[in-house]
Protein backbone atom coordinates (compact mmCIF):
# COMPACT_ATOMS: atom_id res chain seq x y z
CA UNK A 1 0.00 0.00 0.00
CA UNK A 2 1.09 3.61 -0.53
CA UNK A 3 1.68 6.10 2.25
CA UNK A 4 1.79 9.85 2.54
CA UNK A 5 4.73 11.40 4.39
CA UNK A 6 3.86 14.67 6.11
CA UNK A 7 6.78 16.88 7.19
CA UNK A 8 5.99 19.69 9.62
CA UNK A 9 8.52 22.24 10.85
CA UNK A 10 7.71 23.46 14.36
CA UNK A 11 9.20 26.30 16.37
CA UNK A 12 9.31 25.47 20.12
CA UNK A 13 9.60 21.82 19.04
CA UNK A 14 9.96 20.41 22.56
CA UNK A 15 6.76 22.12 23.67
CA UNK A 16 4.56 21.16 20.73
CA UNK A 17 5.73 17.95 19.07
CA UNK A 18 4.00 15.54 21.49
CA UNK A 19 0.77 17.52 21.24
CA UNK A 20 0.93 17.41 17.44
CA UNK A 21 1.60 13.65 17.49
CA UNK A 22 -1.47 13.09 19.66
CA UNK A 23 -3.74 15.04 17.34
CA UNK A 24 -2.35 13.45 14.18
CA UNK A 25 -2.81 9.97 15.68
CA UNK A 26 -6.53 10.75 15.97
CA UNK A 27 -6.51 11.41 12.20
CA UNK A 28 -5.08 7.88 11.57
CA UNK A 29 -1.42 8.85 11.17
CA UNK A 30 0.40 5.65 12.15
CA UNK A 31 4.02 6.51 12.74
CA UNK A 32 6.18 9.48 13.62
CA UNK A 33 9.86 10.33 13.25
CA UNK A 34 11.34 13.29 15.11
CA UNK A 35 14.17 15.21 13.45
CA UNK A 36 14.12 18.47 15.42
CA UNK A 37 12.66 20.90 14.35
CA UNK A 38 10.86 18.63 11.85
CA UNK A 39 8.19 16.07 12.68
CA UNK A 40 7.53 13.42 10.03
CA UNK A 41 4.17 11.62 10.12
CA UNK A 42 2.98 8.72 7.98
CA UNK A 43 -0.55 7.79 6.94
CA UNK A 44 -2.04 5.28 4.50
CA UNK A 45 -3.08 6.91 1.24
CA UNK A 46 -6.66 5.68 1.68
CA UNK A 47 -6.95 7.32 5.12
CA UNK A 48 -5.59 10.74 4.22
CA UNK A 49 -8.07 13.63 4.48
CA UNK A 50 -6.66 16.99 3.42
CA UNK A 51 -9.58 18.98 4.84
CA UNK A 52 -9.12 17.45 8.30
CA UNK A 53 -5.39 18.13 8.18
CA UNK A 54 -5.91 21.77 7.22
CA UNK A 55 -8.49 22.18 10.01
CA UNK A 56 -6.08 20.67 12.54
CA UNK A 57 -3.19 22.90 11.51
CA UNK A 58 -5.43 25.96 11.75
CA UNK A 59 -6.65 24.89 15.21
CA UNK A 60 -3.09 24.42 16.44
CA UNK A 61 -2.04 27.77 14.95
CA UNK A 62 -4.89 29.44 16.84
CA UNK A 63 -3.66 27.79 20.05
CA UNK A 64 -0.20 29.25 19.55
CA UNK A 65 1.72 26.46 17.83
CA UNK A 66 4.34 27.99 15.53
CA UNK A 67 4.14 25.70 12.50
CA UNK A 68 6.42 27.37 9.98
CA UNK A 69 6.21 24.93 7.05
CA UNK A 70 4.59 21.66 6.08
CA UNK A 71 5.12 19.40 3.09
CA UNK A 72 3.22 16.33 1.88
CA UNK A 73 4.65 13.62 -0.38
CA UNK A 74 3.15 10.38 -1.64
CA UNK A 75 5.58 7.51 -1.09
CA UNK A 76 5.48 4.47 -3.38
CA UNK A 77 5.22 0.99 -1.94
CA UNK A 78 8.45 0.20 -0.11
CA UNK A 79 9.90 -1.30 3.02
CA UNK A 80 9.02 1.84 4.95
CA UNK A 81 9.40 0.04 8.28
CA UNK A 82 13.14 0.42 7.68
CA UNK A 83 12.81 4.17 8.24
CA UNK A 84 11.03 3.59 11.56
CA UNK A 85 13.47 0.91 12.68
CA UNK A 86 16.40 3.21 12.00
CA UNK A 87 14.94 5.69 14.52
CA UNK A 88 14.07 3.10 17.20
CA UNK A 89 16.32 3.63 20.21
CA UNK A 90 16.21 1.48 23.37
CA UNK A 91 13.94 2.82 26.12
CA UNK A 92 15.23 2.68 29.71
CA UNK A 93 12.70 3.14 32.53
CA UNK A 94 13.96 3.55 36.11
CA UNK A 95 16.90 1.21 35.41
CA UNK A 96 14.44 -1.66 36.08
CA UNK A 97 12.99 -2.01 32.60
CA UNK A 98 14.28 -1.64 29.10
CA UNK A 99 12.32 -1.90 25.87
CA UNK A 100 14.43 -2.85 22.88
CA UNK A 101 14.11 -4.02 19.30
CA UNK A 102 15.44 -7.40 18.15
CA UNK A 103 18.24 -5.67 16.23
CA UNK A 104 19.65 -3.95 19.33
CA UNK A 105 22.80 -5.40 20.87
CA UNK A 106 23.09 -4.46 24.55
CA UNK A 107 24.91 -5.74 27.60
CA UNK A 108 22.93 -8.15 29.83
CA UNK A 109 20.62 -6.59 32.40
CA UNK A 110 19.42 -7.65 35.84
CA UNK A 111 16.09 -5.92 35.18
CA UNK A 112 13.23 -6.69 32.80
CA UNK A 113 13.92 -6.60 29.08
CA UNK A 114 11.04 -6.55 26.59
CA UNK A 115 11.65 -6.96 22.86
CA UNK A 116 9.29 -5.13 20.52
CA UNK A 117 9.16 -5.41 16.74
CA UNK A 118 8.70 -1.73 15.81
CA UNK A 119 6.01 -2.04 13.14
CA UNK A 120 4.19 1.29 13.60
CA UNK A 121 2.02 0.09 16.49
CA UNK A 122 1.64 2.60 19.30
CA UNK A 123 3.41 1.50 22.47
CA UNK A 124 7.15 1.21 22.07
CA UNK A 125 7.80 3.09 25.31
CA UNK A 126 9.07 6.20 23.54
CA UNK A 127 5.88 8.18 24.03
CA UNK A 128 5.41 9.86 27.41
CA UNK A 129 2.14 8.03 28.12
CA UNK A 130 3.58 4.53 27.59
CA UNK A 131 6.58 5.51 29.70
CA UNK A 132 4.26 6.76 32.47
CA UNK A 133 2.17 3.59 32.57
CA UNK A 134 5.23 1.32 32.54
CA UNK A 135 6.77 3.33 35.37
CA UNK A 136 3.58 3.07 37.43
CA UNK A 137 3.16 -0.65 36.69
CA UNK A 138 6.59 -1.32 38.18
CA UNK A 139 5.20 -0.06 41.51
CA UNK A 140 2.05 -2.24 41.43
CA UNK A 141 1.52 -5.71 42.89
CA UNK A 142 0.47 -7.76 39.86
CA UNK A 143 1.39 -11.23 41.08
CA UNK A 144 -1.44 -13.64 40.23
CA UNK A 145 -3.73 -10.86 38.94
CA UNK A 146 -6.16 -10.93 36.01
CA UNK A 147 -5.34 -7.97 33.75
CA UNK A 148 -7.04 -6.26 30.81
CA UNK A 149 -4.94 -4.12 28.44
CA UNK A 150 -7.23 -1.90 26.32
CA UNK A 151 -5.81 -0.33 23.17
CA UNK A 152 -2.85 -2.64 23.54
CA UNK A 153 -0.85 -1.37 20.52
CA UNK A 154 2.34 -3.44 20.42
CA UNK A 155 1.31 -5.41 23.52
CA UNK A 156 4.17 -3.97 25.56
CA UNK A 157 2.00 -3.34 28.66
CA UNK A 158 0.52 -6.83 28.50
CA UNK A 159 4.01 -8.32 28.21
CA UNK A 160 5.22 -6.22 31.14
CA UNK A 161 2.21 -7.38 33.19
CA UNK A 162 3.22 -11.00 32.59
CA UNK A 163 6.83 -10.20 33.53
CA UNK A 164 5.49 -8.73 36.80
CA UNK A 165 3.62 -11.94 37.63
CA UNK A 166 0.10 -11.47 36.25
CA UNK A 167 -1.74 -14.78 35.88
CA UNK A 168 -3.68 -13.87 32.73
CA UNK A 169 -3.82 -10.84 30.44
CA UNK A 170 -6.34 -10.02 27.72
CA UNK A 171 -4.83 -7.56 25.23
CA UNK A 172 -7.57 -5.86 23.19
CA UNK A 173 -6.61 -3.83 20.10
CA UNK A 174 -9.00 -2.38 17.52
CA UNK A 175 -6.48 -2.07 14.67
CA UNK A 176 -6.00 -5.39 12.88
CA UNK A 177 -2.36 -4.79 11.97
CA UNK A 178 -1.58 -3.87 15.59
CA UNK A 179 -3.34 -7.00 16.85
CA UNK A 180 -1.10 -9.01 14.53
CA UNK A 181 1.94 -7.16 15.88
CA UNK A 182 0.89 -8.16 19.42
CA UNK A 183 1.04 -11.82 18.39
CA UNK A 184 4.55 -11.30 16.99
CA UNK A 185 5.72 -9.62 20.18
CA UNK A 186 4.13 -12.29 22.38
CA UNK A 187 6.13 -14.91 20.49
CA UNK A 188 9.30 -12.81 20.53
CA UNK A 189 9.18 -12.53 24.33
CA UNK A 190 8.08 -16.10 25.00
CA UNK A 191 4.90 -14.86 26.70
CA UNK A 192 2.37 -17.58 27.54
CA UNK A 193 -0.32 -15.82 29.58
CA UNK A 194 -1.54 -13.22 27.07
CA UNK A 195 -4.55 -13.51 24.79
CA UNK A 196 -4.51 -11.02 21.90
CA UNK A 197 -8.00 -9.90 20.83
CA UNK A 198 -8.80 -7.89 17.71
CA UNK A 199 -11.65 -5.51 18.51
CA UNK A 200 -12.87 -2.82 20.87
CA UNK A 201 -14.86 -2.66 24.10
CA UNK A 202 -17.61 -5.03 22.81
CA UNK A 203 -14.95 -7.74 22.39
CA UNK A 204 -13.82 -7.70 26.04
CA UNK A 205 -14.17 -11.42 26.79
CA UNK A 206 -15.15 -11.38 30.43
CA UNK A 207 -15.20 -9.54 33.75
CA UNK A 208 -13.56 -9.67 37.16
CA UNK A 209 -10.36 -7.98 36.03
CA UNK A 210 -8.22 -6.90 38.95
CA UNK A 211 -6.17 -4.43 36.91
CA UNK A 212 -7.23 -2.58 33.74
CA UNK A 213 -4.73 -0.58 31.70
CA UNK A 214 -6.02 1.86 29.06
CA UNK A 215 -3.64 4.09 27.11
CA UNK A 216 -6.10 5.66 24.65
CA UNK A 217 -7.20 9.19 23.79
CA UNK A 218 -9.54 11.14 26.05
CA UNK A 219 -12.72 10.80 23.98
CA UNK A 220 -12.46 7.01 23.70
CA UNK A 221 -11.74 6.72 27.42
CA UNK A 222 -14.80 8.80 28.30
CA UNK A 223 -16.93 6.61 26.04
CA UNK A 224 -15.59 3.34 27.46
CA UNK A 225 -15.45 4.20 31.18
CA UNK A 226 -18.93 2.72 31.89
CA UNK A 227 -17.72 -0.56 30.35
CA UNK A 228 -14.61 -0.50 32.52
CA UNK A 229 -16.84 -0.01 35.55
CA UNK A 230 -18.68 -3.22 34.70
CA UNK A 231 -15.71 -5.47 33.98
CA UNK A 232 -13.38 -4.49 36.84
CA UNK A 233 -13.72 -6.39 40.11
CA UNK A 234 -14.44 -4.53 43.33
CA UNK A 235 -11.23 -2.96 44.66
CA UNK A 236 -9.65 -3.47 41.25
CA UNK A 237 -7.32 -0.83 39.80
CA UNK A 238 -7.87 1.25 36.66
CA UNK A 239 -4.87 3.01 35.12
CA UNK A 240 -5.65 5.58 32.43
CA UNK A 241 -3.30 7.49 30.14
CA UNK A 242 -3.17 8.94 26.62
CA UNK A 243 -4.24 12.49 27.50
CA UNK A 244 -2.88 15.79 28.71
CA UNK A 245 -2.63 16.85 32.36
CA UNK A 246 -5.39 19.42 31.74
CA UNK A 247 -7.78 16.60 30.73
CA UNK A 248 -7.24 14.56 33.92
CA UNK A 249 -9.99 16.28 36.00
CA UNK A 250 -12.64 15.47 33.37
CA UNK A 251 -11.65 11.81 33.28
CA UNK A 252 -11.49 11.53 37.06
CA UNK A 253 -14.98 13.05 37.37
CA UNK A 254 -16.36 10.68 34.73
CA UNK A 255 -14.72 7.68 36.42
CA UNK A 256 -16.19 8.65 39.78
CA UNK A 257 -19.64 8.62 38.16
CA UNK A 258 -19.24 4.91 37.33
CA UNK A 259 -17.92 3.75 40.71
CA UNK A 260 -14.22 4.61 40.88
CA UNK A 261 -12.25 6.55 43.46
CA UNK A 262 -9.18 8.59 42.55
CA UNK A 263 -5.85 7.29 43.91
CA UNK A 264 -3.17 9.45 42.28
CA UNK A 265 -2.13 11.37 39.18
CA UNK A 266 1.40 11.47 37.75
CA UNK A 267 2.70 13.56 34.87
CA UNK A 268 5.52 13.60 32.35
CA UNK A 269 6.02 16.56 30.01
CA UNK A 270 2.34 17.63 30.13
CA UNK A 271 1.02 14.07 29.69
CA UNK A 272 -0.81 12.36 32.54
CA UNK A 273 -1.50 8.94 34.02
CA UNK A 274 -4.36 8.52 36.49
CA UNK A 275 -4.76 5.58 38.88
CA UNK A 276 -8.26 4.83 40.23
CA UNK A 277 -9.80 2.11 42.41
CA UNK A 278 -13.17 0.43 41.90
CA UNK A 279 -15.36 0.92 44.95
CA UNK A 280 -17.30 -2.10 46.32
Amino acid sequence: MNYYELQITIDSFDEWHDILVAYLAELDYESFVEETPILKAYIQEAHYDGHKLQALLKELHDKGAAITTFELALLPQQNWNATWEAQFEPVIINDNLRIVAPFHTLAPTDGIEIKILPKMSFGTGHHQTTHLICENMLALELQGKKVLDMGAGTGVLAILAECLGAAHIDAVEIEEWSAENILENIALNGSTKITAIHGGAPEIPGAGYEVLLANINKNVLLEQLPVYGRVIANNGLLMLSGFFVTDAPDLIAAAEQVGFAWVRTDARENWAVVLLKKLP
